[in-house]
């Protein structure tokens, strides 16, 4: 395993992340759940990331208790806020109210005093950002995080930019993260926010880097297999993100049959490396229902291409066009938290937003560099199960 500075902080994470949407406290068996968190950390695995609203709690309860017992210096602890988590008028938002209670909930839920990571879901029209990121603010001088983010910010720049300049003005602490949904066929990103992260020195935690297991291949020609999202309770999703159409299971099925023919891991752990090929990108958030996913998934460390590799991946995915064309993505919705009366909720794409399918990411290839901060190098394969051990001494 790997790691790399997040953003323009010196907060170190592993180059793959475990996330616990749908499957914590979702379709995965909470005694394989726990399992399969025990696993990631043995494989090096570090930063661990869920939201309050995930299962109305659920997913963080279960995270705390797969995480006890591990040594909590060794490990990253991402959290989120927005979603509704419990009934009422101050069950959602990001008030400074619904910030506070909310972060008191989720320490509980996890078990900890404080929560490495601590990231607005998604925006909250009603809430004044302001008011949001003093609350912010006073969290992290309380001790309760030790950084902040946002999530699906991407899809509000203006947004986006106000977050950084008020922080810039207040002197307050300023987000290292961002966490929008990104892979091969959704490359929206592209257009404004990646740049914007780089100008800025976010870090960008990109999740469903396999378009929620789309280009695994596993829904060719309309299967649904059991055990998939597709056949669980969380299949609207799927629908709601635009991920599981023709189009999408075409380029997938196209995508598979170039992996196979380069004689590479497998079209996930593919897919996972491209994601991580992009320079801006700190860590990719992939899901597992099972340990063998979970492995399959890391192997995408072992994946190294040269720039001409990922174009010809990339022209595949693009059916065969010049890997400089841009193809549209069928999967160009977004996952939020909670509104007023909904779990989560998924917001369609803009018309005529392109996913950019096709073209490399700005600031992405071998020579490039990030705007405003240093080039990360690598650390070395040290695993956190194994800087823990005792007779190794303090680190």
């Amino acid at each position: 395993m790997n790691y790399r500075s997040l953003g323009h902080s010196g907060l170190k994470v592993s180059e793959i992340a475990l996330g616990s949407w749908t499957t914590f406290g979702g379709y995965a068996e909470d005694a394989e759940a726990i399992r399969i968190v025990r696993r990631a950390f043995e494989l090096g695995i570090n930063l661990f990331d869920t939201a309050d609203v995930y299962v109305r709690g659920g997913a963080e309860t279960l995270l705390g208790k797969a995480l006890t017992g591990l040594p909590r210096e060794q490990i990253v602890i991402a959290t989120k806020v927005m979603g509704r988590v419990w009934d009422g008028p101050l069950g959602a938002g990001l008030s400074r109210k619904h910030i506070f209670d909310a972060m008191d909930q989720s320490l509980k839920r996890l078990g900890v005093d404080y929560v490495d990571l601590y990231q607005a879901h998604a925006p909250h029209l009603e809430s004044p950002i302001e008011e949001t990121l003093r609350a912010f603010e006073d969290l992290v001088r309380a001790g309760k995080a030790r950084y902040v983010g946002f999530s699906n910010f991407d899809r509000e720049p203006a947004l986006a930019r106000k977050v950084v300049e008020i922080q810039t003005a207040r002197g307050w602490d300023l987000v290292i993260s961002s966490q929008p949904r990104y892979s091969l066929l959704d490359r929206h990103i592209e257009e404004e926010h990646v740049g914007f992260c780089a100008q800025h020195g976010i870090g960008i935690l990109a999740y469903s880097p396999v378009a929620q297991g789309v280009l695994t291949g596993k829904y060719a020609g309309g299967a649904k297999p059991a055990g998939s999202r597709a056949t669980s309770k969380f299949e609207h999703f799927l629908a709601g993100e635009k991920a599981l159409t023709p189009e999408n299971v075409a380029a997938a099925s196209r995508f598979g049959a170039w992996v196979k023919s380069r004689g590479l891991p497998g079209p996930a752990p593919v897919a996972v490396a491209w994601v991580l090929s992009r320079r801006q990108v700190a860590s990719a958030i992939i899901g597992a229902s099972r340990i063998e996913q979970l492995e399959e998934n890391v192997k995408a460390l072992e994946v190294k291409l040269a720039d001409a590799d990922w174009k010809e991946a990339e022209a595949a995915i693009a059916d065969g066009a010049s890997a400089g064309a841009g193809a549209r993505s069928g999967a160009a919705g977004k996952r939020v938290a909670a509104s007023a009366g909904e779990a989560e909720i998924d917001v369609p794409a803009k018309r005529g937003v392109s996913s950019g399918a096709g073209r490399p990411a700005p600031g992405s290839g071998a020579g490039a560099t990030r705007p405003g901060t240093p080039a990360v190098k690598p650390r070395r394969s040290v695993t956190p199960a194994r800087a823990a051990r005792p007779a190794r001494g303090p680190r």
